[in-house]
């Protein structure tokens, strides 16, 4: 366990000085305040894992603090001291939350054994937050097998990892993931898999857009030795090698016509034949497909065969995107950081509180995928241990956005303010109609009639 960042909050200025230095020569990292307001700020921007409250402080109720501090800051463990308190104040500051209560005048070993005792529990608290977190959401074995960790606490991720796990018990059934770029797609297809009767076999990922139409037959179905220049020697396609395993088509939106039709016989029959051969072969796969493009708007424009996507789609798994599961974001962002920093043999950063909440507010159009980025990024140039805000690259203009529509969010009527929060997108987008209706969450034409409506201009005035 990293050092205990203890807080001390109490008005006398000789004891916060006494009891700082005694614990930093204990091997702990201490923090004094000497008013309410002094602490509370403490608290806001630095990571402390222990109060030592005053009950009495000027002004203030130190049970008061107690209080308001538990709500805000659940994790964090108080021990209350004071040189008055009675039975019924230590009562009700223990209801309250406090971990521990000492009566001053008191010896160090007194404190001492009491941080100790505190310091045990938060070490177990500790532990059983990141088997929560890592809980990888999935199990010791099977995330050794798909060398992926799958990290969440939302109620939506955890449905989502429930779903796949039960169509896993399935070996048979296609699988459409649905989701944007970087949430995680083949993440679930590699659960599905290992978790499945199939997991011996191979998981043969395969990224639709990425080979030449010209190959696009031989590559699915293979090829004899002699069936086109540049055949040397039989070869079996991407059909042949999932034999008995898994076959993931990742954005399979991309695939041509041309070869869909015969994607969709192979999946039928469970037979190929090679290019230049005659005999078809039997073989046994399981398809899991991805894509971030709506399937039934390309069968609508006649770019991807219904019967095809009916096929693919027996079972719908869809990811939904970081911004819409921001719970999700505190825990990911713990697991990167220690993951990385392990990985590049450096100490795992600290974070200041405002780096959650200011990423909670940013849109993370490339989702995990970029918020994994992002950790990678700040851990390399990150020099003093402590890592603010401004070590993640953050769009200006995401936070320019948010701050001022958090300004006008007290009073958020929709009518009254929608004029307005377009106004805000276009200028913090330097007037761009496409990444102002991405910030906004509509479509671009949407953008273009609301602002015709509102008769808002395209450029500064």
């Amino acid at each position: 366990m990293n050092k205990l960042n203890v807080l001390i909050l109490d008005d006398e200025k000789r004891f916060t000085e006494e009891l700082a230095e005694f614990l930093d020569n204990s091997g702990f990292q201490s923090f004094e305040a000497n008013s309410a307001r002094q602490g509370l700020s403490l608290l806001e921007t630095q990571s402390i894992d222990l109060l030592i409250l005053d009950v009495r402080l000027p002004g203030f109720d130190g049970l008061d603090i107690l209080k308001d501090v538990k709500v805000a800051y659940p994790n964090l463990e108080v021990i209350m001291v004071s040189a008055h308190g009675d039975m019924d104040t230590v009562i009700k500051a223990m209801r309250l939350g406090a971990f521990d209560y000492l009566r001053k005048p008191f010896r160090h070993l007194d404190i001492r054994i009491a941080i100790e005792r505190t310091q045990k529990f938060l070490l177990l608290q500790r532990e059983k937050k990141q088997l929560e977190e890592k809980n990888s959401l999935i199990s010791k074995s099977l995330e050794e097998r798909i060398e992926r960790h799958f990290i969440g606490v939302s109620p939506c991720i955890k449905n989502v990892l429930e779903e796949a796990l039960t169509v896993a018990k399935y070996p048979d059934t296609n699988v459409l993931v649905t989701g944007e770029s970087g949430t995680g797609k083949e993440n679930i297809a590699r659960i599905i898999h290992y978790a499945s009767t199939r997991k011996d076999a191979i998981f043969c990922a395969v990224n639709s857009s990425s080979i030449t139409d010209s190959l696009l037959e031989s590559e699915f179905f293979g090829h004899k030795k002699g069936s086109f220049t540049g055949a040397i020697a039989d070869k079996k396609g991407f059909f042949e090698v999932s034999d008995h395993g898994t076959l993931f088509l990742d954005e399979i939106a991309d695939m041509p016509m041309n070869l869909q039709a015969k994607m969709l016989r192979a999946i039928e029959e469970k037979k190929i034949t090679r290019v230049g051969d005659t005999h078809s072969i039997d073989i046994d796969f399981r398809i899991i497909s991805a894509t971030n493009n709506p399937l039934d708007k390309l069968v609508e424009e006649k770019k991807f065969r219904l019967d095809l996507m009916h096929r693919l789609n027996t079972f719908h798994i869809h990811i939904p995107p970081l911004r819409e599961r921001t719970e999700d974001i505190e825990s990911l962002l713990l697991f990167f950081l220690e993951d990385i920093s392990m990985k590049l043999n450096k100490p795992t950063p600290t974070l200041k509180k405002e780096v959650v909440n200011v990423l909670k507010k940013y849109s993370f159009p490339g989702n995990v995928r970029e918020l994994r980025n992002m950790v990678e990024r700040a851990i390399i140039l990150n020099k003093g241990g402590l890592m603010s805000i401004d070590d993640f690259p953050v769009k200006e203009y995401d936070r320019g956005a948010i701050s001022q529509i958090e300004s006008i969010a007290e009073n958020l009527n929709l009518e009254a303010h929608e004029a307005e929060l377009i106004r805000v997108a276009l200028k913090n987008t330097n007037y761009s109609q496409t990444a102002a209706a991405k910030l906004l969450g509509i479509e671009r034409m949407a953008l273009v009639r609301k602002m015709q409506k509102y008769n808002i201009a395209n450029k500064s005035t």
